[in-house]
């Protein structure tokens, strides 16, 4: 990390997550006589939804700019770590495609019907399953209340960290300064952003001012009066040991419910769901086994009945930046701050989603024509009251 070398930036990002590096990374890449700062304010990243999220990327989504933001991340993935190479130092984000697997019943039907078809229309590589189909890709899952699954044979998980690294050493080796501070205000003048004032007493100025800072992203744009429709969701990830030994690795499995479960190898599984009444928070990142067994151990029993002998190894707590508006990113310039640039509310989403859309809020901010238009999540939706939904289920 480094201190302040500059009192005026043509870019402040604030948030140094893998959002915030890939944004400074694709604009240094587009002009590098550019003068980027990243402003993060915990140089650990041990509450940073980057490290604490499970890397999952998929392009089973319902809305069509989802799903080509997950194109092109799959796409960019597979030549990541020679993108990111500083000197001889190559990143390795242990990219696992051992697939997603999305249980699909009554409840969810028609609504997976209709993604998988705009799924195989955009050109994905997905698959509708039926029941003796889905046996063959996940045999310990209980059938009973199945009636088909989709089944994206590229999707898969990668590690989180080894994706900041790659971003924010890149940037760093292209002569973006990244500071440790904390942004305590947006500084604006006749409707027009003009820098930041950090906790430590500076003022950096700048006409352009990314807000890239995860769940904490309302906080800074309420300095500015924006009221984003984003809360602090924590989610709460649990480790078992099962006595399950599957020979090869198995897809991560999601049903309608929001429950989800990841095969990490051996019999190590994750697992994790959402809940109506999940903390909102920002202090809480507490771990507590007593959740898994009171509210999810039983409805994994339903679905994997061989989980009935299990140990809880460990686990962990994470935010979601959830979008109460409509569970999607909200993207591009506030329409009432000219230079304020939003990639917020990605609701669990941004990890996977930080490839494309740190190439198209840099596209934005240099007014380059966008290679992938992702108008659609323009925070004038908001204003407008326009939500973009992606369904009632898979938001997960």
């Amino acid at each position: 990390m480094s201190n302040i070398k500059k009192t005026s930036y043509d870019v402040i990002i604030v948030g140094g997550g893998a959002m915030g590096c890939s944004i400074a990374y694709n604009l240094i890449n587009f002009d590098n006589n550019l003068d980027v700062a990243i402003i993060e304010k915990d140089p650990t990243y041990s509450k940073a939804s980057t490290l604490l999220s499970e890397g999952n990327i998929r392009v089973q989504f319902n809305v069509k700019e989802n799903i080509e933001i997950s194109l092109f991340g799959i796409q960019f993935l597979s030549k990541f770590s020679e993108k990111m190479a500083v000197l001889n130092d190559k990143p390795d984000v242990n990219f696992r495609q051992q697939g997603n697997l999305f249980v699909v019943d009554k409840q969810n039907y028609e609504e997976a019907k209709r993604g998988f078809a705009l799924q195989k229309n955009l050109g994905c590589q997905v698959e509708w399953l039926n029941p003796d189909q889905i046996h063959h890709y996940y045999p310990y899952y209980n059938l009973s209340n199945c009636l088909a699954a989709t089944y994206g044979s590229h999707d898969g998980t990668i590690t989180p960290s080894a994706v900041l690294a790659g971003y924010k050493n890149k940037a760093i080796s292209l002569g973006v300064n990244l500071v440790t501070d904390t942004v305590s205000r947006i500084m604006t003048e006749n409707d027009h952003v003009n820098g930041v004032e950090l906790d430590k007493g500076h003022y950096i100025s700048s006409k352009i001012v990314v807000n890239a800072a995860g769940a904490w992203a309302p906080i800074i744009a309420s300095t500015a009066d924006i009221n984003l429709p984003i809360v602090p969701v924590k989610r709460q990830v649990t480790v078992i040991d099962s006595g399950l030994r599957p020979t090869n690795l198995l897809p991560v499995i999601f049903f309608s419910s929001g429950l989800y479960c990841f095969h990490e190898g051996q019999g190590v599984f994750t697992c994790a769901r959402s809940r109506p009444n999940d903390l909102i928070t920002y202090d809480d990142f507490n771990w507590d086994s007593k959740v898994f067994y009171d509210s999810l151990w039983s409805e994994l029993l339903e679905v994997i009945p061989e989980f009935d002998r299990l140990k809880v190894k460990s686990g962990w707590a994470g935010l979601y930046a959830e979008n109460t508006f409509d569970g999607n990113a909200i993207l591009g310039e506030w329409p009432n701050l000219k230079g304020f640039f939003l990639a917020n509310g990605f609701s669990g989403h941004g990890l996977q989603q930080c490839h494309a859309v740190g190439r198209y809020i840099a596209e934005l901010i240099l007014h380059k024509s966008p290679a992938i238009d992702l108008s659609i999540f323009s925070p004038k939706r908001i204003i407008k009251n326009k939500p973009v939904y992606e369904g009632r289920s898979k938001i997960i």
